[in-house]
């Protein structure tokens, strides 16, 4: 057999898997960022006003979901103080920003209380609470971690999820402010939520 027709087919197998590889990984990373996790259900609440409000609050506009509790002792003020200077920093720029402060923990936290709490931070800021059975639901769709935990006064605290969500204007996540993120990072990120 002639070598160079051995080297030729040599050539061509490799010219033929170099090209299968490279769609492989095209085709692959293609359905990989087609992928999106499915986040939220359908729920039936109330605001810190006492009004119904459901999962159609969070579309429409830019969204920050916040889950924590008013019982929080660090957290959550923090994270709502931080917030509410966002909101002062980005003025006009935001004004179709939507926040919401989601209770992890129903029992305490009664539209009142929550209303209160908010207050004292901004009132760009609506807390929803509601039914534990409602609140768990929307809890566990949006894959928030909130346990109940006992205190050695005979109380309760909770620990829960500490992150910031951003939701699109069809409600999907787009992004997260972690706690106590750069708050360069943190307006970056809301400044992008807020042009898409």
């Amino acid at each position: 057999m002639n070598m160079r027709w051995v080297r030729y087919g040599l050539w061509a197998a490799i010219a033929a898997l170099t090209i299968f590889l490279v769609l492989t990984y095209v085709s692959g990373r293609q359905a990989s960022t087609q992928k999106s996790v499915e986040l939220g259900t359908p729920f039936n609440l109330i605001d810190q006003n006492g009004a119904p409000i459901t999962e159609a609050a969070f579309k429409g506009h830019p969204t920050a979901l916040f889950f924590g509790f008013t019982h929080c002792p660090e957290v959550c003020p923090t994270t709502l103080f931080e917030m509410a200077g966002l909101l002062n920093t980005l003025g006009d720029e935001g004004k179709d920003l939507r926040v919401f402060f989601i209770s992890v923990d129903p029992e305490r936290d009664t539209p009142e209380v929550m209303k209160g709490y908010t207050a004292a931070f901004t009132d760009r800021i609506t807390g929803i609470t509601g039914k534990p059975e409602e609140i768990e639901k929307l809890v566990k769709s949006w894959r928030i971690y909130a346990k109940k935990v006992p205190t050695e006064d005979g109380d309760y605290t909770m620990d829960h999820t500490a992150s910031i969500m951003l939701l699109d204007r069809d409600a999907r996540l787009k992004s997260t402010i972690d706690y106590k993120e750069d708050a360069d990072v943190a307006l970056k990120k809301l400044k992008l939520l807020i042009a898409g």
